[in-house]
């Protein structure tokens, strides 16, 4: 047996740091997004919040937020609110929905804009690998569309979603999980629920050929390389789940209103620029709006939440909610 072959705890088979190390023993070790809280840790912004597991298979569950007003006043128990269901971002392999950065923002978007929140625990690549995260999201969306007869298995969502007001949203990889989410309640339906919109920050889309900004880019590469990483079989950066300019279902988007926040400094600021041309260019019926925030970079409202710039993306979030 040759000894120089045999692999150790610290032998590294793929190094993408910041984000995440692999082993070639098959160890995997998150850099980032690691910390978690649970719900209710805090109640400020007076929201309640809770874990449900939809499947412990495999592992997929929500954390569900609820304004507390409408918990503790019994007038309020045949209450109705709007329901915002939220996709984290971190490249498809990093991060959960209880993360504390994750968590805070959510809980902020219910107290503002006196919605529901579900926000989704999908699993990660690579140990599964996409299109998993796509298949968990949207068993996860079936999972809240059964509460739409007031029979489903949670009492918040039976007693106070109104499902005739839904929205998707996410960042980064969870922008790119919303859009397919949106593309999916096009083609397959969700029996009983309307989705009003969905709103998209700093949106993970990509392609082979590079657009605007993106050539000159030193990280651009990384992109390629980080979405091969997260998606083995796939057919590269030209993906349909990546590159909307190649999905033929592109239009099939089940609501009429988007929302897309670009940052000035994100190398993926033109892919987002770009969704709205293609979905003018492709004829779809509804209604994009685009708002870049300048000298920011990719998904600093959720790493630097008190911040002016980011309490302005929160107020645009919740004007678009509370406008329907």
């Amino acid at each position: 047996m040759d000894l120089n072959s045999i692999s150790t705890d610290n032998d590294v088979a793929f190094d993408l740091s910041p984000l995440i190390k692999v082993y070639k023993n098959g160890r995997v070790e998150r850099l980032e997004g690691e910390e978690v809280v649970p719900p209710s840790l805090v109640l400020r912004n007076n929201v309640e919040s809770k874990d449900v597991i939809i499947s412990n298979k495999e592992g997929i569950s929500v954390r569900i937020f609820m304004p507390k007003t409408i918990l503790d006043d019994c007038s309020n128990q045949k209450q109705k609110l709007p329901l915002f269901v939220y996709l984290h971002g971190g490249a498809f392999i990093i991060y959960t929905p209880f993360s504390p950065n994750y968590h805070n923002y959510v809980k902020s978007v219910v107290s503002k804009a006196n919605v529901i929140g579900v926000s989704i625990h999908y699993r990660r690549a690579p140990e599964h690998p996409i299109p998993i995260a796509y298949e968990d999201s949207w068993l996860a969306l079936k999972w809240v569309a059964s509460h739409v007869g007031g029979n489903g298995s949670d009492a918040w969502l039976n007693q106070h979603a109104d499902f005739e007001k839904v929205f998707f949203a996410g960042d980064s990889a969870g922008a790119n999980l919303a859009h397919q989410m949106a593309i999916r309640v096009g083609l397959e339906g969700l029996p009983g629920v309307k989705l009003e919109g969905v709103v998209l920050a700093n949106p993970y889309f990509w392609g082979v050929d590079r657009i605007g900004s993106e050539s000159g880019k030193e990280f651009a590469p990384k992109v390629d390389m980080l979405w091969r990483f997260a998606s083995p079989k796939s057919s590269g950066s030209d993906d349909p789940l990546i590159n909307p300019d190649k999905d033929p279902n592109l239009v099939k988007l089940g609501c009429k209103r988007m929302l897309v926040f670009v940052a000035e400094k994100d190398i993926l600021k033109d892919r987002g620029l770009y969704y709205k041309e293609l979905l003018q260019k492709r004829g779809w019926n509804g209604v994009v709006e685009v708002i870049e925030t300048k000298g920011e970079d990719h998904v600093f409202h959720i790493f630097k939440p008190t911040s002016h710039e980011a309490l302005v993306l929160l107020n645009h979030v919740v004007t678009f909610i509370k406008h329907v």
